[in-house]
């Protein structure tokens, strides 16, 4: 006949396989839900870079008009200098 021991090692099989199919169907959706935050993650990097660089252009553009206007009063200032010397 069937042994006890048998019957509880049956049992503890059954609920060891029910155990690791229910944890295999938990990891997938966990999975699954990490995969939809990585491509939200990735969308908002995405959006952020598209951010800074239309910051940056504009930043960059108002560097070199500051730097044309300090070469043009930098040569404004040496023909300044050399009319005054001329009148003398």
């Amino acid at each position: 006949m069937i042994d006890p021991a048998q019957t509880a090692l049956f049992l503890v099989i059954i609920v060891l396989t029910i155990l690791l199919v229910v944890l295999g169907i938990q990891v997938f959706f966990i999975l699954r839900e990490l995969r939809i935050t990585l491509t939200k993650v990735n969308k908002v990097l995405d959006d952020t870079s598209v951010i800074t660089e239309s910051v940056s252009k504009p930043i960059s553009n108002l560097s070199s008009l500051t730097m044309g206007l300090k070469t043009g009063a930098t040569i404004a200032k040496l023909f300044g200098n050399g009319n005054k010397k001329g009148k003398k």
